[in-house]
Parts: C-alpha cells; sequence; structure tokens
C-alpha cells in the first residue's frame, strides 16, 4: 500500500485516539450475531440506484457474461479427490500439446481453486472464480525419487489435483503407500515431466520437492494464465459438440 501523506495523517489521528482511549475505557464485553443472506437482498434497487450502476453493470455482464461451454455437473475441489480438482489437473495435460510438451503427471494445488464450477453453461466469469490469480502452466522435470518425495508431501495435506494417470493410496494419518503412473509404480531412477502452476515451482503448499525440479519450462505472458487455458479447453469442448465432465475415479484414496 502506498503511504500518501493523507494516509498517514489519518494513521496519526488514528493512533492518538486509540491512545487516548485506552486510558478511559476497557471492553466490558464481546458480542456477534448471524447476518443471513437471502432473498430478501435480491429485492430491486430504488430508481435512482439503479440508474446510476446500469452503465456499470452492462460494462461488467459485457466482460463477465459470455458463454466459454457447458459443464455436466456441480463441481468441487475436494481432499483425497474432487471432481474439480480433477478436471483442472486434467486440462493441464490436455494444455501440454500447445506448449510441445508430452508430461506424465499434471498437478493442481487444491488452494489454486477459488470456487466451484456450476452444472449448466460456464461463463467466463464462473472460470474466473476458479481460478482468480495470476498463475500460469508450467511444466519441470523430476526425477522419480524426488517425485516420490513430492507424492508424500501432496499425502501429508490429504492429496491434491492429480490427473488421470495417477492412482496414488495414502493411509488415513497422511502417509504415502503407493503412487503409479499409468499403471506402472513410479521408477526412482526414472525422470518424469510434470505439468502444473508456476506458483508452486518455489515449493509452495507445502511442495517442497518442486524446488528440485529441472529443465523448468514456465513461459510468462499473459495469455498462458490458467483462467484461459481453462476457457480454451470448455471452448474447444464446445467447438465438438462436448459437455465438460468430470468423476471420481480412484486418482487418489485412503487405505482403510
Amino acid at each position: 500500500m502506498k503511504r500518501t501523506p493523507i494516509f498517514m495523517a489519518m494513521m496519526a489521528v488514528l493512533v492518538m485516539a486509540v491512545s487516548a482511549c485506552r486510558s478511559h475505557y476497557e471492553v466490558a464485553g464481546i458480542q456477534r450475531s448471524r447476518i443471513l443472506i437471502d432473498s430478501r437482498y435480491d429485492a430491486p434497487m430504488d430508481a435512482q440506484t439503479d440508474a446510476f450502476l446500469s452503465p456499470y453493470k452492462h460494462v461488467i455482464d459485457s466482460v463477465m457474461g459470455p458463454v466459454v461451454g457447458r459443464s455436466a455437473r456441480y463441481m468441487t475441489a475436494q481432499r483425497p479427490e474432487g471432481t474439480l480438482s480433477n478436471l483442472l489437473a486434467d486440462i493441464l495435460v490436455w494444455a501440454a500439446k500447445d506448449y510441445n510438451e508430452q508430461p506424465d503427471l499434471g498437478i493442481y494445488n487444491m488452494g489454486g481453486v477459488r470456487a466451484d464450477l456450476p452444472k449448466g453453461e460456464i461463463t467466463y466469469g464462473n472460470v474466473l472464480d476458479v481460478a482468480p490469480f495470476e498463475n500460469k502452466i508450467s511444466f519441470v522435470t523430476l526425477s522419480g525419487e524426488v517425485l516420490l518425495e513430492l507424492l508424500g508431501q501432496i499425502a501429508a495435506v490429504g492429496g491434491e489435483g492429480m490427473s488421470h494417470s495417477m492412482r496414488m493410496v495414502i493411509t488415513k494419518d497422511k502417509k504415502l503407500v503407493s503412487a503409479t503412473i499409468n499403471g506402472e509404480p513410479i521408477d526412482p531412477a526414472r525422470s518424469y515431466r510434470i505439468t502444473t502452476i508456476d506458483y508452486l515451482l518455489g515449493g509452495t503448499d507445502k511442495m517442497e520437492a518442486f524446488k528440485k525440479g529441472t529443465n523448468i519450462n514456465a513461459p510468462k505472458d499473459a495469455s498462458n494464465n490458467t483462467r484461459f487455458i481453462i476457457m480454451n479447453y470448455f471452448r474447444d469442448m464446445q467447438k465438438q459438440g462436448k459437455v465438460v465432465d468430470a468423476e471420481i475415479e480412484g486418482r487418489v484414496t485412503i487405505k482403510n
């Protein structure tokens, strides 16, 4: 935040006010109440307010309203596995062809998914709700040994979004039991190509093993933002006459 002279003056007044009150008042109690947000707030606005907001609403609707595709069901991101988190990891793998990449696995972090995806028509606004950040698609190579380390870290938080190639079993106390890619056990001596988002390459969201990655391909142009890639996927499916769908299919399971 830029600290302008006005901002500093306001802060000074606030500090003086707090200091003055501190010697005279003490908190006697705290109360709270719940404010229910329901259909009462959908009542029409008064004409003057509506007229004032109308031109701004028109601009916002023109940006957020265009339909990019259709969803077969209401989708959510959940641990250990969710329909939306599955879909987003698969979309990263789908997009790899545009970068001359052939990843073995896609990983999308749960923290990067900020809304559910509704059933039916999907708009730009819906996609923006799901992926509001400036995260961009990225590719990185991990040795099998480091990948197993990464999967152990993913198990420790209960799972992340994993692409269709992954089958991973964890215990109730969040330990990695086993993991396969395309039905094959992970070979510690082999190299694996992973597609993810650039935010994770620094080891964030407790995925420290990503910092050991090599041969990184992380394009910085805004067109590589995940929300544009998600929209491109929906548009491509729409051109093919397909409705986007995803299911829970045992990509990450908890051992009883």
